[in-house]
């Protein structure tokens, strides 16, 4: 009988066909999975390397001994095969390179334009909106602590358009004196404008300007004899003043980013310090996918490669190695920005001791990381233990459900592993088409929407399966699993202790046979295991909590003249204002709406009828 199995791949003949061009070259296994992205300057003389070298480190031997198929694609230069690179890497996640694990985008301070009041807001998205995107900032808090600055020293307002537009009297924020009330014109337009200005200069890292400013007004309003007004500016000045003693930093006079990495048991710690206009946004710490052994250098220039081109740069990076593309790196960022960008390794002075501060904090965050991995190492080992598991599990699913009073209920499902949870993930379920508050009928319709799709042939199976109940909970997730004939899954409850105490949760396996109890189970506070479920079940619960308030107030902020057919966003905001909010449209009647401007007889009776129905 005649051999089924393919033929190897020939590499050295592959090798004789290659140009001497740049480009990309793709290895594939048997079964058509990538495994590995890589560019060149030369594609025949690094794709040889592979297949020509005698002999080969075992971590590259491991890969080349899988490689059934190499594809090619040619580029115009290596800056293009280098950016080429990058963008597979992130788009198909190749088993053997290294991948940046960072898919959310990074917030900005916007500041709107085109109105007579703007607004200073927190944004993170798409930046389509008309107006200046400050930023980005290394996290939500850097954000939020730079808008608290601006109320306190600018007064500049930071509310919605919609909220600001139907204010009829100053709200808190004014009371408290970290806003100057532009919603009832208790201050105007010039004014107001100017408050912006040094706002959007501060912003921009010329708050000496600033400072000049307001202390050239305070010395002119002090000889107008304008005392309070001089007072007021005062203040302004010593607050500014305080602020830029706790947040410059010397020797950052310039916009840069320090990048540390620290490789330690299998694991990459990259650490960033981001400076802007000479005051430090913070740090933010990464933890890219290591599948081959790398060295700090590989891992810096994939990052660099991987986070910058698709984000704004600075103009310079201060890098912990140096790095074999160094040039080629610099001169494709520097295409991407719009200006010059300087990588720099050797560096001296002060430049030098921040990148001491990145490398401490990539250590630091590194130790802190892999301790924690041991210990989640160690209770999904007790865990399997406890549950008489055949082997450690590597994927827990904890599903739960929230409400208020039956109003709006969103079931949630997050998904632990055993480096933690895998928040990619996660997935909510609006439920609807049950009766208000049973719990059973929710947990059942997000059960089947998620294990349909299993039972489909997509998405992963979990090897636990965590209900935040007992053992009604237990056996809707029973009931859900046999009719899509789904198997092989450990279904377990987590019930509350006595008086709701922490570490006296019972575990309530599922039963055996119809109508027969389910096993329980009492791990007791001690347990590793109960610890494991306990933060997986309080992470759903979480999860869950914030989606039903996010679809609450998304329920309740809808305005009922949205139904109504040939109301828009201006005839609505002209009835609020009119009437003074929405419990006055629903006082007035037919030929009071008719006085609104754009409401005529046909629309001011559908709009009465529909508050009337």
């Amino acid at each position: 009988m005649q051999s089924t199995q393919p033929h190897p791949f020939d590499g050295k003949s592959f090798v004789r066909t290659l140009t001497s061009s740049p480009g990309v070259y793709r290895h594939f296994d048997a079964a058509g999975e990538l495994l590995y992205v890589g560019k060149a300057g030369n594609l025949k003389k690094r794709v040889g390397s592979y297949f020509l070298k005698p002999r080969m480190e075992p971590r590259i031997a491991a890969m080349v001994a899988q490689i059934a198929r190499v594809e090619i694609t040619v580029t115009r230069t290596e800056g293009e095969a280098l950016l080429l690179e990058s963008q597979l890497i992130k788009s198909l996640k190749p088993r053997y390179n290294i991948l940046l694990r960072d898919d959310k985008s990074y917030p900005y301070i916007y500041l709107s334009s085109g109105e007579d009041y703007p607004r200073l807001a927190f944004h993170r998205g798409a930046r389509n909106l008309p107006g200046r995107y400050f930023g980005p900032y290394p996290s939500t808090y850097a954000v939020r602590e730079s808008l608290s600055l601006m109320q306190k020293l600018f007064k500049v307002r930071q509310c919605e358009d919609s909220y600001f537009r139907n204010r009829s009297r100053p709200c808190l924020q004014h009371q408290i004196g970290r806003c100057t009330a532009p919603c009832v014109q208790l201050i105007g337009v010039e004014d107001y404008r100017n408050d912006v200005r040094h706002a959007e200069m501060f912003l921009e890292g010329r708050s000496n300007a600033v400072l000049d400013e307001l202390a050239e007004a305070m010395e002119r309003a002090s000889r107008s004899l304008e005392f309070e007004r001089a007072a007021i500016l005062r203040d302004q000045v010593a607050a500014l003043r305080q602020l830029q003693a706790q947040h410059h930093v010397q020797g950052a006079n310039a916009d840069m980013d320090v990048i540390a990495c620290r490789i330690e048991s299998g694991m990459a710690c990259i650490s960033v310090l981001f400076f802007r206009n000479g005051i430090s946004l913070g740090t933010r710490d990464f933890f890219p996918r290591l599948p081959l052994d790398a060295e700090p250098a590989d891992v810096l220039a994939q990052f660099i490669a991987q986070y910058y081109l698709d984000r704004p740069v600075p103009r310079e990076l201060i890098l912990g190695e140096p790095l074999a593309d160094q040039e080629i790196l610099a001169e494709l960022l520097a295409q991407q920005s719009g200006h010059a960008v300087e990588l720099k390794s050797s560096v001296r002075g002060d430049r030098a001791q921040f990148l001491q501060m990145a490398e401490r904090n990539a250590q630091a965050s590194l130790t802190g990381r892999l301790a924690s991995r041991q210990t989640l190492g160690a209770r999904f080992d007790d865990l399997q233990k406890v549950l008489e598991l055949p082997t450690m599990p590597r994927r827990i699913e904890c599903f739960d459900i929230s409400h208020t009073m039956g109003e709006a209920t969103v079931a949630s499902c997050v998904v632990f592993g055993p480096e933690g949870p895998e928040k990619s993930h996660y997935r909510r379920f609006n439920i609807t088409g049950i009766t208000p508050g049973d719990d059973y009928a929710a947990m059942h319709q997000a059960l089947t929407r998620r294990f349909r799709r299993l039972a489909e042939g997509e998405g992963a199976r979990p090897d636990v399966l965590l209900i935040d109940g007992g053992s009604g909970q237990v056996a809707q997730a029973q009931d859900v699993l046999k009719e899509l004939g789904v198997s092989g899954i450990e279904v377990v409850g987590v019930a509350k202790g006595p008086g709701r105490r922490a570490g006296e949760e019972t575990l309530v396996l599922a039963r055996e046979a119809a109508g027969s109890p389910g096993r329980e189970l009492h791990p007791g506070s001690s347990s590793p295991a109960l610890h494991l479920v306990a933060a997986v079940r309080d992470e759903a619960h979480r999860f869950a909590i914030s989606g039903h308030r996010k679809r609450r107030e998304k329920t309740r902020e809808r305005s009922v003249l949205e139904d109504v057919p040939g109301i828009g966003a201006r005839r609505r905001s002209a009835l609020l204002k009119a009437f003074g909010g929405l419990s006055g449209v629903e006082g007035a009647g037919v030929e009071e709406l008719m006085r609104v401007k754009g409401i005529d007889r046909g629309l001011a009776e559908r709009i009465y009828a529909s508050l009337h129905a």
